[in-house]
């Protein structure tokens, strides 16, 4: 492994080499907050290891490549966060999550003995960087590729999506839209395949609705609701994707669920307490990135083991606002 030198700190850190110098050493006029900052930066990297094997492992969720983004506001990573960091600390190994779109230098040189990586795109550099270095991966989410020293967990999302669309379609609606997000990772992918041929199954147009993470508030969506045209039914595969639908069809005099049947893809809890309350499906990541970090270890700790790539069932939680009828079994 290369030495991390003061100048790797500096610019990991978004600060000058002597304010670096300054924070390690306590001296200087730096806010408590820089230094703090700064010091972690320099842990992160192994700066001053002098080269010792790290118990260390790294976290990215690269789903939109070299777009920035607060993942730890969503709260599927915030659990995804908190059950990696349960688990790494289980095995004896510390855990750190970087912001989303790291300086690629980072990750060319951070001292750590393996990195999990969440909902991984075709062609991430930072996977690319990471392979170059022959550090060993862990995937939540199928990466595109399947290689020596690298495990995967994942759910089947195109037998999710199945189910979604199934019982929305048992509750009557007949013009169901899919609200996706611009993501390429294997999720996404996934989701809109299944979608697609569920559609051509059931001799249904596809209505596929772009998600827009900054209309918080849906009125993208209105002209939709409020059109000839408008779905019956939506399934939303990302967290925002409930709140934005109900409050599209409040403000156009949508009914949900008499007028629309809604079921979003999340793990907010504050879905089961919406009015009304909305159906959700739960990816289990407490579950997944447990086991993507104990597969990590096993590959650290046992360079010959290969893992199986597992399986974790998603689960569908019917609330009002995918009910019409009485639910079957």
């Amino acid at each position: 492994m290369t030495r991390v030198t003061i100048a790797d700190v500096a610019r990991a850190a978004e600060v000058s080499t002597a304010t670096v110098s300054n924070a390690l050493n306590g001296t200087g006029r730096l806010a408590d907050s820089t230094r703090t900052r700064v010091r972690a930066v320099a842990t992160a990297l192994g700066y001053g290891s002098a080269g010792a094997a790290p118990r260390t492992l790294g976290l990215a969720v690269t789903t939109y490549g070299q777009q920035p983004w607060n993942f730890a506001d969503v709260p599927y990573f915030a659990r995804a966060i908190s059950a990696a960091t349960a688990a790494a600390h289980e095995r004896g190994y510390a855990l750190i999550a970087l912001p989303a779109t790291p300086d690629e230098t980072v990750w060319r040189s951070m001292a750590v003995a393996g990195v999990l990586v969440l909902d991984s795109p075709a062609g991430d550099p930072v996977v690319r960087v990471l392979r170059a270095r022959g550090i060993p991966l862990a995937f939540d989410g199928r990466p595109a590729g399947d290689r020596p020293r690298e495990a995967w967990v994942d759910n089947d999302h195109r037998a999710t999506t199945r189910q979604v669309l199934d019982h929305l379609a048992d509750q009557g609606a007949r013009r169901i839209a899919l609200m996706a997000g611009p993501g390429e990772e294997h999720y996404t992918r996934s989701c809109l395949a299944a979608y697609r041929r569920w559609c051509t199954e059931h001799d249904s147009e596809p209505c596929t609705i772009p998600l827009t993470a900054e209309d918080e508030e849906g009125r993208l969506l209105d002209p939709l609701l409020s059109g000839p045209r408008r779905p019956d039914g939506i399934y939303g595969i990302y967290d925002p994707c409930g709140r934005q639908v109900l409050a599209s069809a409040a403000r156009c005099g949508i009914r949900v669920p008499d007028d629309l049947l809604v079921v979003c893809a999340s793990e907010d809890p504050a879905y089961a307490v919406a009015e009304p309350p909305l159906s959700t499906v739960s990816l289990a990541p407490q579950d997944t990135v447990a086991l993507a970090v104990s597969a990590l270890v096993d590959l650290i700790e046992r360079p010959q083991h290969r893992p199986e790539p597992v399986i974790v069932p998603a689960r569908l939680q019917i609330r009002a606002s995918s009910t019409r009828m009485p639910v079957q079994g």
